[in-house]
């Protein structure tokens, strides 16, 4: 009889893993009261008869009740590609959102990844606002919009809120500024928002926190809830004699007779002379003497053979071969187009800008006015399917979220990252990954500032296509910071290019036109380069 096969230590411990993952679920509802909970929904049911799918229009995704892969854990499965998805919960009571701390909760996983679609909840306000819950759509009114979202330039955990202005009666979007990125793994993640009585905003990811902001700071919003309390005149008009123009060509200005614009700016050297040794009549390249023409060549086919050039040995002692020419050297009379100095405009009224006026908007606040919350809707459009949602919770204590991470997302997240481990192809390629996904949200951070604004299509484009790689290599890595770098060369020295060394000109500056013309100068400068001879390839090189 052969040996028998011992069970693989990795493997061994994944299936431990598993094992405790699924007491530790099955615990869980002992171990954590939902009663603390504001709302919870566990999925451990089938949804149906409690969350509505919508009827409108084109929202035709497939809603599943399924289990997250490799675990005994059900939850919201988006089952088809390329659809438009759209389901509501509606909630007992409504939620204030006005008073003591509120904690907005969730758990997604991206089986299949993320290209471009969203993962995201929505906390609509009640029915009277005007909606339904089997017209569920997009315009449907929202107090909260909270979740992953990812497709193209766009890479975000968005946190935006609607807000009445008591002085327009508008509802505006206010969107949180710079946000944290999607995690680009295929792990359950969880997402936690916790609002603060102080006004403050915490963004948790797997309990950690990444991003923190203040509801009434316009650093930390984008438009900022507290409108300014002045605003540019949109009836103020520039007047017609405004000059913008700090300096102007001097009007009393007069081209020197001496000034020759038309003297080039290069002349032949006559005071060069021709090396001695120099050999006229030896050319740069010669025939390969040790070339033959191949035996298979057909002159009615491949036409004329002629041997392959290699430089001509006898140039290499020599001070040089063929014609000998002089140098140019510069023109001390070359002075260039002739341009008036600048000199300060006496006219000049600096830069206009409209006179500021009260804002009729503006209004003070000492906290946000949210609208309650009284259903949770999942309204998305996605390319993906295997989105799954799980463990969607409303407390008004962030230890009671902290409990419903320990017990419900933490033991599948350790299952995943083990299995995860188990089959990484080579040792360290775990840690590997990590590293990446912290290069990677660095790299989202840094492509929203603001003064690389201009340039974030591109960014984004070079860090999808980095994220796409199975082994991000240090070439890579190279790369995209070699293209931060320029864009923040470009930025600083506003795209100009680098002044050319050139040989001196020896002869006093005239005057400031002298410095224009040497200016003009570099712009109307056309370098010559004379090509070497090439060597004819034979036709079957080619």
């Amino acid at each position: 009889m052969g040996e028998r096969k011992g069970i693989p230590l990795g493997f061994s411990l994944v299936l431990f893993l598993v094992a405790c993952s699924s007491f530790q679920l099955l615990r869980a509802s002992d171990d954590t009261d939902t009663d603390d909970a504001i709302f919870y929904e566990s999925f451990d049911e089938s949804f149906e008869g409690s969350w509505i799918v919508s009827e409108k229009g084109d929202y035709n995704g497939v809603w599943k009740h399924a289990k997250s892969e490799g675990h005994d854990d059900y939850g919201l499965l988006v089952s088809e590609k390329a659809r438009k998805y759209a389901i509501v919960k509606e909630l007992d009571e409504p939620v204030s959102l006005k008073d003591g701390t509120i904690v907005l909760q969730f758990e997604t996983r991206l089986q299949e990844g993320l290209e471009c679609g969203g993962a995201y909840l929505k906390y609509l306000r009640p029915q009277e606002a005007g909606w339904k819950p089997k017209e569920f759509d997009s315009e449907s009114p929202y107090s909260i919009m909270f979740g992953p979202d990812k497709c193209g330039a766009t890479n975000k955990v968005h946190f935006i809120f609607k807000h009445k202005n008591p002085k327009s009666g508008e509802y505006v979007e206010h969107h949180l500024k710079y946000p944290p990125s999607v995690p680009s793994d295929k792990l359950s993640h969880v997402y936690t928002a916790i609002l603060k009585p102080n006004n403050d905003l915490q963004i948790l990811i797997d309990g950690e926190e990444k991003k923190k902001a203040n509801f009434l700071s316009s650093d930390d919003f984008e438009p900022p809830l507290i409108a300014p309390k002045t605003i540019p005149d949109p009836d103020d008009k520039k007047p017609d004699d405004w000059d913008e123009r700090a300096k102007i060509p001097d009007p009393n200005a007069v081209k020197p007779d001496d000034w020759d614009e038309d003297a080039p700016m290069e002349i032949e050297d006559e005071e060069a002379e021709k090396p001695e040794g120099w050999l006229d009549d030896e050319p740069e390249e010669i025939d390969d003497p040790e070339a033959s023409k191949p035996e298979d060549w057909d002159d009615e086919e491949d036409g004329e053979w002629e041997a392959p050039k290699i430089e001509n040995p006898k140039c290499e002692a020599a001070p040089g071969c063929g014609e000998w020419k002089r140098p140019v050297k510069r023109n001390p009379a070359y002075k260039g187009k002739w341009h008036a100095p600048l000199i300060d405009n006496p006219n000049y009224k600096g830069i206009w800008k409209p006179r500021e006026i009260p804002n009729p908007d503006y209004f003070e606040l000492e906290k946000p006015d949210f609208e309650p919350i009284a259903a949770i809707g999942i309204e998305i459009w996605t390319m993906q399917d295997g989105i799954l949602f799980d463990n969607i919770l409303i407390a008004n204590d962030d230890k009671i979220a902290e409990s419903y991470r320990e017990t419900t997302w933490k033991p599948k997240f350790t299952v995943e990252k083990e299995k995860q481990k188990a089959e990484e192809p080579e040792s360290g390629s775990d840690g590997l990954a990590g590293f990446q996904k912290k290069v990677f949200d660095l790299l989202y951070k840094i492509a929203d500032i603001p003064f690389l604004s201009a340039h974030k299509l591109k960014i984004y484009d070079l860090i999808e296509k980095g994220e796409k790689q199975p082994i991000l290599t240090i070439g890579i890595l190279v790369s995209i910071v070699v293209v931060f770098f320029t864009i923040f060369i470009r930025i600083i020295f506003g795209g100009k290019k680098a002044a050319r060394v050139e040989r001196k000109n020896t002869e006093p500056t005239e005057s400031s036109n002298k410095q224009s013309g040497e200016e003009n100068e570099e712009n109307k400068e056309e370098e010559e380069t004379s090509a070497a001879p090439r060597r004819r390839p034979s036709r079957r090189e080619t």
